[in-house]
Parts: C-alpha cells; structure tokens; sequence
C-alpha cells in the first residue's frame, strides 16, 4: 500500500522499488530477510516524535562461535540479543534482556570492548531526559545512573561514547551543545555543580568541576552554537571530531583540549561524523545532503559528494573494502576485477590500516590506494563511495586508472537557497539542464583554487600551550591502556606531528557566531565549484523509513530504519555460509 501510494505521488514504481540487493566491483551483497531483528512481535511502531533507532555491537570473544552481541532501542525500549548475522536466523523470541523505559526515551548507547567478557559487558545507555545508565545486560543488572537529577544538564543526550583505551571514562555530549567527561567511579553530586574556567578558544570553552571532592563531570565542554550532534574519536583516540547544528566541524587534541581544525557546511547543520581507518581523513553528513571529505593533516575539504535527496543521518567508513596497493607505475592494463583484490577477514582490515601510511613514507613503489565509505539518510538510501587517489594526490602520477568514482565539476546553488528543506526531499543542488556535467581530466581533478589553499591551516593555533592544561592532565586520562595508544600510535604516525599549540590572544577569544554568508568561498566553506564533486558507487533505497544506522562488519553490512527492523546484508560470497535449515527456520514476519 505504502508504495502503490508512494508510486502514484510520483516517480514511478521502479524509482520507489525497496532494492533486496546490489552489485559493485567487488561482487553481489545481499539482504538476508530472516537475518533481521526487530521487536519480538515485530509489529512496526509509530515513529513520529521517537528518537532514532540505533544500534550497538561488542564482542565478547564467546567460544561457540557466537560471540557479537547487539543491542538496539525502539522507541521506549531496549533489546540485548545474540547476534548471529549471516550464519544463522535471528531468534526474536530469545532476547538477552529486554527493557521498557517509563518518562524517558533511551537515544544512544555504547559498549565498553575493553572489558567486554561472556560473563559480563558494560554498556552506557544516553535518554532523552539527560540522564545515562550504565547497565550490564547479560548479569541484567543496573549498576549505576549518572545526572539522575538532571542537575547537570537537562537536555536529550545525543552521543555517548567510552574514550578510548578506558575502562571507567566516557564522554556524553548534549543537545544543549554541551559534552562531559565522567567517570564511572565518582559521583555526581547532590548539587547542581560549580564550574572554573579551564581553557577559552575560538567557539568553544572549557570548564572542570569545582569542588572540595572529585566528582563528576570532570569536564565540561561547550562547543558551537545549538545542538552538538556527534562527536567520534580518532582511531589512536588522540582527537575528537564534533559536529554542531550551527554547521561547524570541530577537531581538538582531546588530552590537551586543543582545537586543531574546523569546517562549516554547505548549507544547515552538521548531523554525522566518522574518520578514516588511519586518521587521515573525516567524512561529514547533514542539512546539506552533502557528504564532504575533510583532510585532518592539511585541515581542509578535499571532495564532496552528492547522490542523497535528503538530509545525511550517518556516515562510516569500511575497513574491509579500503585497498591498498603497491604497483607498477607503467603498468595500466586490465579490467577493475583483475586488479581488485578484496578479503573481508579481520586480517585485512588491520593490514590496511598499517599500510595505508606507505604514502608518506619514502619509498619508492607507488602505492593505489581506494578508501570505501557508506552513507544513509533520511532519503531512505543507501550510498556507497569509493574516495580515490585521484582526489587524495593530485598532483602526483597515477598508478593505475582503476575507479568508478567521478570527479565533476559542478554549479553553486541559487543564491539564497543552500539546501533542501527536509520536506521536499528535492536536489539540493542544481546543473544546467538537469544535466551532468562531463568529468574532468583525471589530470584537472582537483581545480587549482583549491590547490591554492592546500598548505593554508588558518585554523590550526600557534604559541605556547595555554596554563591550565597540565592540571587537565592530572586529573584524567591516566587509566587509560598505554599498550594501544603506542601500538595505534604507529600505525597513525601522521598525527605525531601536530603540536598542540595555542595563543594567548586566541584563548581570550569568546564564543562568538560566525556569519555563513562570510564563510563561504573560503578555506572553511569552498564552493562547490572549487572541491571535486563525487558521484555515488551505488546508490539504492532499501528501507520505508529513513534511515539510522549504517556498521560495517566482517562479512555484512547492518543497516535500520526508524521503523524498527535491523538488517543483515551479506558480503560476495558469504550468503553461502547459511543453510537450508537455517532458511527454513526464519521466523516468520515483515520483510524490508
């Protein structure tokens, strides 16, 4: 009915058909209908008003084979189920633990992978009304509530995540603009807290807790203006990017609360945010329908995509399918298939990470490099991207001719009009005609105005490290597992160099709103006829409601949608991994 309905409103049934799946270079992915969870009755639910469905993974290294755990919340409710992806049909009727929330919804959560055990996982659950549990739903128990009273802030929490390589320290980020760190041992207090000054920069401020005892936040950060959307840490979990409603990407050197580096939106605000397997890239979603590619080291945008209709909800990298590749530089002959060589193992993922860093280094064989990215939004559909030398190495010889991804040259919107209003679900950019414009030369990819401003890092601070930060330091990051910083820190060797620098004029600077109007044009904002447009690798509709989650996994893809249902998309080659049996067994039920 939905899309005899939705046919009739316009564009044709093959444009509004929910695709089943799709094929790219490397092969044919696949939706396991009876792989996909949902609520155990399996009734959709009215999502209007609800917060975005979300799921969660963690490992927790269970010898039977089934060792991922996934969680996920719908509307007032909270699921806990074993997850058995593409082996085996999802069991609706056995969740783990199931829970139904009263006064609050829960809007995000996050596992601890530290200390995640068969027995036991940690998991933080963030609620509409501000406060976050932490909570253990394979002892099902509920061990602790942070801002019970709402004392510390009273806003819809909107991320929340463990810092890396901690077991007891998390950090919760608001729709106030606010983000605290916790941590897990201390308490919060009877009191609304008192705040000092710490550290002031260009948009953002800094406070600790005042107080006679430790307790918690022990910091507050106060970032942009309106809502701070999501925030994600770097792979080495050194710096945090955050995304904020007034458009702003932020990037700061979270141990010495810097800021390294920042980007406005085309148009409206900044939704998601994920970086490269290797730190060396950010990928950025929202109003705009854009996505935009951000280089950290040169703290610029090097690329924008355009295939959503409507506004970008998530943005993720995938470790299995980014290429790296030593070559010969003559050699240019043969098909995309004969040189792809793509593995989905865990092997893969981590030798890719490690090698990707052979640009910087000085060795003489050129290296191909292919990073793969995925995107959904509110338009229902999922994209995928392939972000290629091309775009990454201008000005350095191509070893191979080797991607479907186009490099295109396109006109500004109308003055005045920036995006797509959410409604309308139209393009939020326009060409002549309707028509696209014809690829540029591979050698012309990136056009000279914004090679100009590649050496600019206008937003990268100079001086001294600002007094106060040392005090930080004593109170913080010290539990964290030095054992992955130092072996993350290797493989990310391009953060090494960034100082953390900061002037004593900057840090007297107040939080102050930037006009878009001024913003555009320049290294912040470049218009999009200055950075290389890219075109999707595939772009496909796969759901009834927009969507709202998009993970990468080993031998899947997971996606869900506001109405509730969690599919399993299966990689080339791994849809044979599930048995007859196991098909005969599916549950039976709503099909997306």
């Amino acid at each position: 009915m939905l899309l005899s309905k939705m046919a009739a409103e316009g564009g044709g049934k093959e444009m509004n058909e929910i695709k089943t799946q799709f094929t790219t270079r490397e092969g044919l992915y696949k939706l396991l209908s009876h792989s996909e969870y949902s609520r155990p009755n399996r009734v959709p639910f009215n999502s209007q008003g609800s917060n975005p469905v979300r799921v969660s993974f963690v490992n927790v290294n269970d010898q039977s084979g089934n060792g991922d755990r996934l969680c996920f919340n719908v509307g007032r409710e909270l699921y806990f189920y074993i997850y058995k992806g593409v082996r085996k049909a999802a069991d609706l009727s056995k969740p783990i633990d199931k829970r139904i929330y009263k006064g609050t919804q829960p809007t995000c959560h996050d596992f601890n992978h530290l200390t995640a055990t068969a027995e036991s996982v940690s998991l933080l659950v963030g609620f509409s009304a501000g406060q976050v549990q932490l909570i253990d739903p394979i002892k099902k128990e509920t061990s602790k509530l942070f801002n019970e009273e709402r004392l510390i802030d009273k806003s819809r929490v909107t991320c929340v995540k463990w810092v890396p390589g901690s077991e007891s320290l998390f950090l919760v980020a608001h729709s106030s603009g606010n983000m605290y760190l916790y941590n897990v041992e201390h308490t919060c207090g009877t009191t609304a807290p008192h705040y000092q000054l710490l550290k002031q920069g260009e948009s953002f401020a800094v406070h600790t807790c005042k107080s006679k005892s430790t307790r918690n936040p022990l910091l507050k950060w106060t970032v942009g203006e309106g809502a701070l959307n999501e925030f994600a840490f770097s792979p080495d979990g050194k710096f945090l990017a955050c995304v904020s409603q007034d458009g702003f990407l932020r990037v700061f050197n979270f141990d010495s609360v810097e800021l390294h580096g920042t980007m406005k939106s085309y148009f409206g605000g900044l939704l998601c945010v994920c970086w490269s397997p290797d730190g060396k890239y950010i990928v950025i979603g929202g109003e705009d329908d854009l996505v935009t590619v951000w280089s950290f080291v040169d703290c610029r945008v090097i690329a924008r995509g355009h295939g959503h209709k409507s506004w970008v909800s998530v943005v993720a990298f995938d470790p299995y399918t980014t290429s790296v590749e030593e070559s010969d530089p003559m050699e240019f002959s043969g098909s995309d298939e004969d040189f792809q060589d793509l593995h989905f193992g865990r092997d893969r993922a981590n030798s890719t990470q490690s090698r990707l860093s052979k640009r910087n280094s000085t060795d003489s064989r050129p290296v191909s490099v292919t990073y793969r990215f995925g995107s959904v939004g509110q338009d229902t559909q999922l994209c995928l991207w392939d972000l290629t030398e091309d775009i990454l190495f201008p000005h350095q010889p191509l070893s191979r001719a080797r991607t479907h991804t186009n490099v295109m040259n396109a006109t500004s919107p109308p003055a005045g009009s920036g995006g797509t209003n959410p409604g309308n679900n139209g393009n939020s950019i326009t060409t002549p005609g309707n028509s696209v414009p014809p690829s540029l030369p591979r050698s012309n990819s990136l056009p000279h105005s914004a090679v100009s401003n590649a050496g600019s890092k206008s937003s990268v601070m100079d001086g001294a490290i600002a007094a106060g930060v040392s005090k930080f330091a004593t109170l913080s990051l010290h539990d964290r597992k030095e054992r992955h910083h130092e072996k993350d820190h290797k493989r990310n060797h391009s953060m090494g160099h960034i100082s953390s620098k900061s002037s004593d004029k900057l840090n007297l600077v107040t939080k102050t709103k930037t006009d878009p109007a001024k913003t555009l044009g320049t290294p912040l904002c470049p218009r999009m006829e200055d950075v290389p447009l890219l075109e999707p690798l595939i772009c496909k509709k796969i759901a009834h409601e927009r969507l709202t989650v998009l993970i990468f996994l080993e031998d899947c893809i997971v996606t869900a949608c506001q109405e509730g249902f969690i599919c399993t998309w299966a990689r080339p080659g791994k849809v044979g991994l599930l048995s007859s049996q196991n098909q005969a067994n599916s549950p039976s039920g709503t099909v997306v």
